[in-house]
């Protein structure tokens, strides 16, 4: 594109029908647009622009000041969103301007530069092949997180209370010689089971607990008598019965006589 100064797109544009009241020489006589060309003419870029806002601050219909804001944003100050800005203003304060053309060019210039500041940078095969080992790597570690889960899963949960040998105490009884009577009534002759014949013997099996099912007619005191057994064992082992209240069909523990 034709690099044309911002005094000669300005000076084309004096020419274009302009509405009542924005008169581009009166506009060009305010001290800070006058302020803001000098400092241009000196390349105090920065300091133009404090200045031509300034001018707009005065004037705010000001087409002069918005255009060369357009101008130093585009050219010397890059910020194409300011560029854009600005040189819509101008456009919209001097609709017919000579220059109205170029001036539409350069904002479409300054999109074209927004668009590629924020387009997603090209995929590049070096940037493929990480992308690639850090979805690998995820999926490893998605891996192994699944496999720890699972393992504490399987583990016992804690409060659980493992299981322990049970050391049996048995009697000796007159295969054995009999037990010596010790002072306080102990009997010398109570060892594990495990040092008797010479090798560990397995502990006995726990007694089956029995139990009825209660017909017409029975009553603590029957089921006593027919199991032959205490009615106070009896009761022991049903602590929620009620010896008063028994119901046809209702289970009764039967302790061992």
């Amino acid at each position: 594109m034709v690099q044309v100064g911002p005094a000669a797109l300005l000076a084309a544009g004096l020419t274009g029908c302009l509405p009542p009241g924005s008169d581009p020489r009166e506009e060009q006589k305010e001290p800070h647009y006058l302020a803001g060309k000098a400092r241009v003419n000196s390349l105090d870029f920065h300091g133009a622009v404090e200045s031509f806002e300034k001018a707009l601050e005065v004037n705010p219909r000001s087409a002069s000041a918005h255009f060369e804001l357009g101008w130093l944003f585009n050219e010397k100050e890059p910020d194409a969103a300011a560029a854009i800005y600005h040189y819509e203003k101008y456009l919209k304060l001097r609709p017919n301007a000579d220059n109205a053309e170029l001036v539409r060019q350069r904002i479409n210039a300054c999109k074209q530069d927004l668009a590629k500041a924020v387009m997603p940078l090209p995929v590049t095969p070096g940037l493929q092949r990480d992308l690639e080992q850090l979805a690998e790597e995820n999926k490893r570690l998605k891996e192994e997180l699944a496999k720890w889960q699972a393992y504490n899963a399987s583990r016992p949960r804690v409060g659980t209370n493992p299981s322990t040998p049970v050391l049996v105490m048995t009697r000796p009884g007159p295969a054995d010689g009999g037990g010596a009577q010790l002072p306080g009534g102990g009997l010398s002759g109570i060892v594990p089971s495990s040092d008797r014949g010479g090798g560990a013997t397995a502990p006995p099996p726990a007694p089956r607990l029995r139990t009825h099912t209660v017909r017409s007619g029975d009553n603590p005191s029957t089921l006593a008598r027919q199991y032959g057994v205490k009615l106070e064992a009896l009761l022991a082992a049903n602590p929620k019965l009620d010896p008063k209240k028994l119901k046809v069909g209702q289970t009764v523990n039967i302790p061992s006589p």
